[in-house]
């Protein structure tokens, strides 16, 4: 980032005069001489109003000049602070400003200091009125001479000058800036009597010790360099308060010509020297130190002790690793409205202002999550652009506790180049906050689809078809798209945990993230809805999506609507956005925006506006309370295992992989604080085939699992710090399973009975052709029968009939075997065997029949046999 800094005043030079130069002069010492009696008295009796009466034309001149002069507030250094929630001890991160300047009061700065400016600048300051008629009367005749116009400027009349520069320098468009500056530089007498008015102002309004004290805190001494006590901190690493005296000479010797006798420039020490002698000189005739006092302060070299001011993040970094909280701090005042109209007006306000900014950052949980990162991920791997990034913030009010990142922050270009593994891009926020487009989120996402399951009434406990298979668009409900349903055509997806399969609850697709768990789930609910949830939790893309204009989210930064985002989370989103999202889970369905700061103080100790974060509900505290439940089973008896706490604070999470690990995620919380950490691409690589593509995270060690050693780091020293309370109890509609009835459906065509059966929840399949004398095709039965109480979602296999079969009639036993094969054969049977109950020979005449198979009543392929057994007896 470019900062404006302050111009050092132009050095003074003698040039010869030209005729039309000679003549300004000469009009101008009339100009001076024709108002000098109206000075003197306004001079003396500052209270007695400059006299209509005797005006001529140059005292008109004088007296239309503006008489009004607001000092204002001098530019000072905003100042970063972390505070110790235990403690309330506070830590200096680091300050930003345009001019390096504290402003101090009249009692903490040396005597030797006033009393040199005094002396050398204005011996008369105490007794006169702003202007020094003599000093006047004398820069009339050099003026009239052909001489540059000085001399003249009293320490009231400089700081009047000083004041007028400095409001230049507030003007935060450039153009105008440089133009104001550039009046207030003019050495003219337009400028000379404008200055001298202004001062007649001062005067009536303020003390002389005010007006020297605002003086010496207004000067530049060289850079950037503003006010005594920064002089002081700079050139001799000490306090204007403990100034020795020819320290304080050698201060105020830099204010002639600070360009020229500002000491951090060796060859700059002997024209210093020269001054301060000078200025020592002056301090010995005024009687304002002694001669012993002059001899040893004349006799001590010149020698700075120069202590640089260091600002900006990587002051942040170096000292407690928060560079990239830093750059989002900045980052989060410069989109803040309160600050200014545009990010150029609120970047100049914010590094000007003299803010102390009182941050959210909690140093112990950044530490270790540092170190973690550290231990973890490098800066630089070969054949991947690695990245990972954790972010932590508090449940319920969105501070942000910890930021990390595997690259340490810096944005000197310079020292990028040196230093690949450095960089300025932030990957814990959006685009506009930091500059990353942020990363698939993966199965994390299937918590968004989960929340919406249960807002609609549905249970963790239902039951679900988990395999990955091939299904119709058109069986994705979609209030957004035009024919209500997402479209048309196959779609082909695949599991990437194949252990499971079948019929099972949601809890379990959740626990071991089954993607075709949460297909079948998205076939009950509305696409559009379950993203408009996503949308309540605050989740978007890190940047607008612009690569597809045929997605209903081109240009913007709106979730892709797509039926494979709800459980593959394919929209790239920024780490800080997730762990705002899932701390809505934890906090009764509360989201809370994230927010980097909690008190600005400005300059005059009151409070200063900024945004706060917005709180709203996204969702209801029963649905919040069903997510948490299923996502704390997913830490007790599912993949996000490592997610537990050393201190056995109850944790939710959700484990997220992209498409051939590309990326890993862990997003989870306690009641207290939500942590999202991702490991994976920052970036495209070439590959041998000259491509540029994102790479799999496996092959490079542990990197595809680093994010299960990063949260819990964290989030144990967060345990350890806020605590955490126990999830709230899940309402029985979210948790407890439903059973059904099945219906009997024989008879149905199968569309109508498989309508029927989802209706009520049921996964239907499609068990082929059985016999049936039910008309041919039409539902024969079902599996489990008609009458079974099932859990909601379990699946149900509808038979249809082939139109062969025909029910085994009643009567047959007792009958003799022929009359009941007479029977058999009327009825469409046309194949009878005889068997015989024990030994012997059967006689379908005389022996009776004791059992049919099939039995009577039942329904058998009229092509098939049907076994008659007859009591034969013994032969």
């Amino acid at each position: 980032m470019t900062r404006k800094t302050t111009q050092n005043p132009p050095v003074r030079t003698e040039k010869p005069r030209s005729a039309g130069g000679a003549l300004s002069g000469i009009l101008g010492a009339v100009a001076m001489s024709a108002i000098a009696g109206v000075l003197v008295t306004a001079a003396v009796t500052p209270v007695v109003a400059l006299s209509g009466t005797a005006a001529n034309s140059a005292v008109d001149i004088f007296e239309n000049l503006p008489d009004h002069l607001n000092p204002g507030r001098l530019a000072e250094p905003s100042t970063l602070w972390a505070t110790d929630k235990d403690t309330g001890e506070e830590f200096q991160l680091t300050e930003f400003y345009d001019q390096d300047r504290e402003t101090v009061g009249w009692d903490d700065i040396s005597q030797f200091v006033k009393d040199a400016a005094v002396a050398e600048e204005d011996p008369r300051f105490y007794t006169h009125g702003g202007v020094d008629m003599l000093a006047t009367a004398r820069a009339v005749l050099q003026n009239a001479a052909g001489q540059n116009l000085s001399g003249a400027s009293t320490i009231t009349m400089q700081y009047v000058r000083n004041v007028l520069i400095q409001d230049a320098l507030a003007i935060p468009d450039e153009e105008e800036q440089k133009a104001a500056y550039k009046d207030a530089m003019k050495q003219d007498v337009d400028r000379k009597l404008k200055e001298m008015k202004l001062a007649i102002s001062i005067e009536k309004k303020y003390p002389k010790d005010e007006i020297l004290l605002g003086y010496l805190n207004i000067a530049l001494f060289g850079r950037t360099i503003y006010g005594i006590e920064s002089a002081a901190q700079y050139y001799y690493s000490s306090s204007a308060k403990d100034l020795s005296l020819a320290q304080a000479a050698s201060l105020v010797a830099i204010v002639n010509n600070p360009g020229h006798l500002q000491i951090d420039v060796p060859e700059n020490i002997p024209a210093n020297k020269e001054r301060r002698d000078k200025i020592l000189g002056s301090m010995l005739n005024h009687g304002k130190i002694t001669q012993a006092q002059y001899d040893e302060a004349i006799a001590t070299e010149v020698t700075p002790v120069i202590k640089e001011r260091r600002q900006g993040c990587a002051v942040a970094e170096a000292n407690y690793g928060v560079g990239n909280f830093c750059d989002y701090v900045q980052r989060y005042i410069k989109q803040d409205p309160s600050f200014g109209d545009t990010p150029e007006e609120r970047e100049f306000n914010f590094s000007r202002g003299g803010y102390q900014i009182k941050t959210t950052i909690d140093l112990p949980m950044q530490a270790a999550a540092t170190a973690s990162m550290r231990e973890n991920v490098p800066a630089l791997l070969d054949g991947i652009d690695v990245g990972a990034a954790t972010s932590s913030i508090e449940v319920g009010t969105g501070r942000v506790l910890a930021m990390v990142q595997n690259r340490p922050f810096s944005n000197d270009p310079e020292a990028v180049e040196q230093d690949p593994g450095l960089s300025a891009i932030n990957y814990n926020t959006d685009y506009e906050y930091g500059g990353s487009s942020g990363f698939q989120v993966g199965s994390t996402f299937k918590a968004v689809t989960l929340a919406e399951w249960i807002r609609t009434g549905h249970s963790v406990q239902d039951i679900v078809n988990v395999n990955g298979r091939t299904v119709p668009l058109q069986s994705f409900p979609d209030s957004c798209s035009p024919d209500g349903v997402y479209g048309y055509g196959n779609w082909e997806f695949s599991n990437d945990n194949t252990q499971i399969t079948g019929n099972r609850s949601v809890l379990t697709a959740t626990a071991q993230s089954i993607n075709g768990g949460f297909v079948s789930m998205q076939q009950k609910m509305d696409l559009c809805e379950t993203y408009a949830m996503g949308a309540k939790l605050g989740i978007h893309r890190a940047a607008p999506q612009n690569t597809n204009e045929d997605l209903n989210n081109y240009g913007t930064t709106e979730l892709t609507r797509v039926p494979s985002g709800v459980f593959a989370g394919t929209d790239e989103v920024a780490p800080i956005t997730m762990a705002s999202a899932f701390g809505a889970f934890a906090g009764n369905g509360t989201v809370c925006t994230p927010v980097p700061i909690d008190q600005i103080i400005g300059p005059d100790g009151k409070e200063v506006e900024f945004t706060k974060s917005t709180c709203s509900e996204a969702t209801s505290p029963e649905v919040a309370a069903g997510v948490a439940y299923a996502l704390q089973y997913a830490v007790t008896n599912g993949l996000a295992d490592h997610a537990r706490s050393a201190y056995g604070t109850p944790h939710l999470a959700k484990t997220g992989t992209t498409d051939e690990v590309k990326d890993n995620w862990t997003v989870g919380a306690s009641t207290k604080v939500a942590t999202a950490t991702w490991v994976g691409n920052a970036g495209p690589v070439q590959l041998a085939d000259g491509t540029w593509d994102r790479v799999s995270t496996q092959g490079f060690g542990n990197l595809m699992v680093a994010d299960q050693s990063i949260w819990p780091a964290v989030m144990n020293v967060a345990d350890a710090r806020y605590g955490g309370d126990p999830f709230p109890e899940p309402s029985p509609t979210s948790t407890q399973a439903k059973t059904v009835t099945v219906p009997d459906v024989a008879g149905k065509s199968f569309d109508e009975a498989s309508k029927t059966l989802t209706d009520l929840g049921f996964n239907v399949a499609d068990g082929g052709e059985v016999d049936s004398a039910v008309g041919k095709g039409l539902v024969a039965h079902s599996d489990p029968a008609a009458g079974t109480e099932l859990t909601q979602g379990s699946g149900v296999t509808l038979f249809r009939s082939n139109g062969e079969a025909s029910a085994v009639p009643d009567g047959l036993i007792g009958a003799t075997g022929n009359a009941a094969k007479s029977t058999l054969n009327s009825a469409g049977f046309t194949r009878v065997d005889f068997s015989c109950e024990a030994n012997g020979k059967a006689d379908g005449k005389k022996h009776k029949v004791v059992s049919v198979s099939p039995g009577s009543g039942e329904e058998a392929n009229t092509n098939g046999t049907v076994t008659l057994t007859l009591a034969c007896g013994k032969p």
